[in-house]
């Protein structure tokens, strides 16, 4: 093989490496990493929570998947840009439903793990205060720099990203759109989408052990 042509070769394989550990995780488990399948009425999604870099959002976001607490609920909200409306974000989650919620969280900003606000990654919503977090998360489509955390302004606790159905995202960030007030104005899913189940992918689920309010006669006998 001539010599000039193995500089070009490393080129490629180098280009190349970023797209496939990104492919991997959706395959086989990866350290550090826990993959949740997130089935919904028009497909599933498969994220990876970064477990060592932002230890406590993921325990949180898992814990919600291991209690159950995010079947049934739905992505609300669908938040394209003005000039490139194929990019924005889509977030899902227990929405306003306090009796699905778990305590707030710490806030663990990108600058603390590192976890920048790229496309297809995953992140905690929140309240417009810190240490506020509990059971609602949005997912990125194309990079979002502004929610990383720059001086005084702490941004939003990115921990993980997506390995599978991005088809699945984009398709719910397209769907027709309404109402909501402030920075969410116009951005509420006319009909939004459902969330089948969340359910681990890797490692034994650890269910937090909590009373489940919103099941409470559910299953319960009509009495005559």
């Amino acid at each position: 093989m001539p010599l000039s042509i193995v500089p070009r070769l490393l080129f490629l394989i180098f280009a190349l490496l970023p797209g496939m550990a990104s492919a991997l995780p959706a395959n086989r488990p990866t350290p550090g990493y826990t993959r949740v399948a997130i089935e919904t009425s028009v497909g599933t999604i498969i994220v990876a929570t970064d477990d060592r870099r932002a230890p406590a959002t993921s325990a949180n976001f898992l814990a919600y998947v291991d209690d159950g607490r995010f079947d049934g609920v739905t992505f609300y909200r669908a938040a394209r840009r003005k000039s490139a409306p194929e990019q924005g974000l889509i977030q899902g989650g227990i929405d306003t439903d306090a009796r699905r919620a778990l305590p707030p969280i710490p806030h663990e900003p990108t600058t603390k793990t590192g976890i920048r606000h790229l496309d297809a990654t995953l992140s905690m919503a929140r309240p417009n205060r810190p240490d506020s977090a509990m059971g609602n998360f949005f997912i990125t489509v194309g990079p979002t720099p502004n929610m990383d955390a720059a001086g005084s302004y702490i941004g939003y606790a990115a921990f993980g990203h997506i390995v599978a159905g991005m088809d699945v995202v984009k398709r719910i960030l397209a769907v027709p759109t309404c109402c909501g007030s402030g920075p969410m104005r116009g951005q509420m899913i006319v009909k939004p989408v459902r969330v089948v189940r969340a359910r681990r992918l890797d490692g034994t689920p650890r269910p937090t052990g909590k009373v489940k309010p919103w099941l409470i006669g559910i299953n319960r006998p009509k009495t005559k």
